[in-house]
């Protein structure tokens, strides 16, 4: 464990710190794109940050390769070449695309291609635990496809997902560290050493994120881009397609006893099958969403819109940071409840509190349709918009401007001379003086008011 965190704290310091240089370069070489449509940010942003992320990667791994525990996985798998193979032409095809552009089939096709490198190197899910069946072994085409999709799809789920200020970055990392957790107690708990590649790939996929998390946070300095997008993914899922199809489960000795006590201590077995989809079952929730209103509009599924779930949730009223504060809710939720359930899958209080926040969630989500009237003594622990005295100060405001704009005004000669032209009067703005965060009157981050999925 110590040197996973001492692996882990390294790819942090070196992300973190090569972050810095990197926002330099990306705005020396231009790698700043205009704002689209789609955009929530108003100012043109740096991106490249994935080569930040890359480093602190080749940082980690090559640090791992030397520790004394550490060194044996390189040792005995090919498993971190293949996956450095893989996330430098994936990252490379990501700089690119920051740069210049890349065409979404040209993309699609790379990361095939990351995929299959891998594949080719012996990262690639041999057989599937199957409930009720147990392991199925599977041919060397149905190993390679699967693989090649299961890659595909995350990385292009977290693809969609970075819509918002560390967003993907929070996201993948929370993922991340709730699948560190359960690859570190098959490896811990049961013995297995070809569990080891999968932990050590999520510890440094959590180095990466919480490295580059500081930069990225609102408001964002650099954006991480393609580059690093679609990186996190990559490795997220080299992860998963570890410890799935590379652990066998009948090593794990758990088909003893009566049929009962059998079935919930297989359950460590199969959440593989479970686990690299809740991990992204936001964004992969996100990826389909977007593909099914795509299509039914006639676009492709590749078209870029408005309607990603990051989007709504500023639609309906919630602010920026608070968007990125429920996304990562809903994905801890159900990514440590996942963890949570191979651990103890017959627990009440298990299912109990999992439903109260879940309950919480949905409070939080609609939040901004009602807007709740604090007692005057919790005032002071509330945002304004919550206190009484709101509306007594617009009031205040308002009242003024309107009296002055409907008393008759002298007539006064025009700039033309003609007389008896009365003087327009300009009202005065309601959040004159105050900041944005505490101004009075609806909070919009977007200039035009429209429905969600029109065109712009």
């Amino acid at each position: 464990m110590r040197e996973y965190l001492l692996t882990l704290c390294i790819v942090a310091a070196v992300t973190y710190l090569l972050t810095g240089p990197v926002r330099k370069f990306a705005i020396a070489a231009g790698a700043m794109p205009e704002i689209r449509a789609r955009d929530v940010h108003r100012e043109p942003t740096p991106r490249l940050g994935g080569i930040a992320m890359f480093g602190g990667l080749c940082a980690g791994l090559l640090v791992a390769a030397h520790l004394t525990n550490l060194k044996d996985v390189f040792e005995s798998s090919n498993e971190p070449r293949a996956l450095l193979s893989g996330a430098g032409l994936i990252w490379l095809l990501g700089v690119l695309d920051d740069k210049w552009g890349v065409d979404a089939l040209i993309k699609l096709g790379g990361q095939m291609i990351a995929a299959g490198v891998m594949v080719l190197q012996g990262l690639t899910i041999l057989w599937l635990p199957v409930p009720g069946v147990g392991p199925v072994s599977l041919t060397p085409w149905q190993g390679t496809l699967l693989t090649v999709a299961l890659v595909v799809i995350t990385i292009n789920a977290v693809n969609f997902v970075d819509g918002l200020d560390g967003l993907a970055s929070g996201m993948v990392c929370i993922a991340a560290a709730a699948f560190f957790m359960y690859a570190y107690r098959i490896w811990f708990g049961y013995g297995l050493e070809a569990a080891a590649p999968a932990t050590l790939f999520a510890a440094v996929l959590m180095g990466m994120c919480l490295g580059f998390l500081p930069h990225n946070a609102h408001p964002a300095r650099i954006f991480m881009g393609d580059s690093g997008s679609m990186l996190i993914g990559l490795v997220l899922a080299a992860g998963a397609i570890s410890i799935t199809g590379q652990v066998d489960p009948d090593a794990m000795k758990l088909f003893a006893g009566s049929e009962t006590a059998a079935v919930h201590a297989t359950v460590p077995v199969y959440i593989p099958l479970l686990l690299p989809l809740t991990v992204i079952a936001v964004p992969f929730a996100d990826l389909v969403l977007a593909i099914v209103r795509r299509t039914w509009r006639g676009q492709s599924p590749f078209a870029a819109d408005r309607g990603h779930l990051h989007h709504r949730l500023l639609e309906i009223g919630h602010s920026h940071s608070r968007a990125v504060l429920i996304m990562y809710f809903w994905s801890a939720l159900i990514a440590f409840g996942a963890v949570a359930y191979s651990v103890n899958s017959a627990g009440v209080w298990f299912v109990l509190a999992i439903v109260v926040l879940s309950a919480v969630g949905l409070v939080l989500l609609l939040l901004p349709r009602f807007t709740p009237r604090v007692p005057r003594w919790a005032e002071s622990f509330v945002p304004p918009r919550y206190r009484r005295r709101v509306a007594t100060e617009r009031t205040a405001v308002t009242t003024p401007v309107a009296a002055r704009a409907e008393e008759p005004e002298p007539a006064e000669a025009s700039e033309a001379g003609e007389p008896g032209q009365p003087e327009t009067v300009a009202p005065e703005p309601l959040s004159a003086g105050l900041n944005g965060a505490t101004a009075i009157g609806d909070r919009s981050r977007f200039t035009h008011r429209r429905k969600i999925g029109t065109p712009q």
